[in-house]
C-alpha cells in the first residue's frame, strides 16, 4: 500500500523515494558496464498478419470466453481461468495445431511462415540462428518445416540429456545454421556464441526470461553484433504483452533490476483481455 501501489499508478516521488532509501544496499551493474568489448545488441520485432481461417478461429476464442473471464475476474475470481484463455489465445496467434481442437490443422501458420523467411534469410546469409519457444510442440512443428527446407537444426528442451555434446556441435560444425530451444532450456548457463541472430516465437510475460534466453548468443566470445527479433501476430493478445512487459520494465527500471518484474496481477489480465 505504501510503495508498490503508488509507484504502479506512475507516482514518481514514491518511486524516487523508495529508490534513496535502498540505494546503499543494492549494487547493480549492467553487463554493458562490464563487458565492453561486447558487439552491440539490436532488438526488433517483426510483425505477421493472421490469415483469414487464422484470424476467425483467434476472434472465436476470444469472443467465446472473454466475457465470462472479465466478469469473474471483477468479481475477484481466480485468475487461472484467465490464464487459460490467455494461454489458448497465445497459441492461436502462432499456430492453430497447438489448441486441443485443432489437433490435424493444415500444416501452416502465418507466424511458422515468417520464422522460415527469416531462418532462410539468415542461413543464405551465413548466419546461424537461435530459435526459442515455450511450447515443446510448436518446436515439433518447426521441426519439421525446417526437415522439408532441408535446413540444418539441432534441437535443446526440458528433455535433452547430451546438452554440451550438442552445444560444442553447434558451435563448431559450419553445417548446421539452426538451434531450436525451449524457453526453459535457455535458462541455464549455455554459450551458443556461433549464433547471432535470434527468433522469439512466442513473446512471454517476463522480459528477464526473453532476455536470458538472448543471451546465450550475446555474452563474452561474442565477436559479431546479435539480432535479437520477436515475432508478434498483429490485432492479438500477443501486442498487448509487448506493452505489459514495457510496463513491467520500466517499473523495475524506476526501482532496482528487470530481474524482479515476474508477476502477473488481476489488472494486468484485466488489460489483457479487452
Amino acid at each position: 500500500n505504501r510503495y508498490a501501489r503508488p509507484i504502479a499508478n506512475g507516482d514518481e516521488s514514491i518511486s524516487k523515494s523508495l529508490k534513496r532509501m535502498i540505494k546503499p544496499f543494492v549494487l547493480r551493474r549492467l553487463k554493458s558496464q562490464v563487458a565492453k568489448e561486447l558487439p552491440p545488441r539490436t532488438e526488433l520485432v517483426r510483425y505477421c498478419r493472421l490469415d483469414e481461417e487464422e484470424r476467425d478461429v483467434y476472434n472465436k476464442l476470444l469472443a467465446g470466453t472473454r466475457k465470462e473471464v472479465l466478469d469473474a475476474l471483477a468479481k475477484g475470481g481466480q485468475i487461472i481461468q484467465a490464464l487459460e484463455i490467455l494461454l489458448r489465445l497465445r497459441q492461436a496467434a502462432c499456430h492453430l495445431s497447438l489448441l486441443p481442437k485443432f489437433p490435424n490443422h493444415k500444416d501452416h501458420s502465418s507466424k511458422l511462415k515468417l520464422l522460415l523467411e527469416g531462418l532462410e534469410s539468415s542461413r543464405d546469409n551465413g548466419h546461424k540462428s537461435l530459435v526459442f519457444s515455450q511450447w515443446t510442440k510448436f518446436l515439433d512443428l518447426i521441426e519439421n518445416a525446417l526437415k522439408k527446407l532441408n535446413i540444418s537444426y539441432l534441437r535443446i528442451d526440458g528433455q535433452t540429456k547430451n546438452r554440451q555434446e550438442l552445444v560444442k556441435k553447434f558451435q563448431t560444425s559450419s553445417d548446421i545454421s539452426v538451434m531450436l530451444m525451449s524457453l526453459k532450456a535457455a535458462g541455464v548457463g549455455l554459450n551458443l556464441t556461433a549464433a547471432d541472430h535470434v527468433f522469439i516465437t512466442d513473446p512471454w510475460w517476463n522480459p528477464a526470461a526473453e532476455n536470458q534466453a538472448a543471451d546465450r548468443a550475446h555474452r563474452i566470445g561474442q565477436v559479431h553484433p546479435v539480432i535479437i527479433t520477436k515475432l508478434v501476430s498483429e490485432e492479438t493478445v500477443e501486442e498487448k504483452i509487448l506493452l505489459l512487459q514495457n510496463k513491467k520494465k520500466d517499473l523495475a527500471d524506476s526501482i532496482v533490476t528487470p530481474g524482479h518484474a515476474k508477476s502477473l496481477s488481476k489488472e494486468d489480465l484485466l488489460d489483457l483481455l479487452k
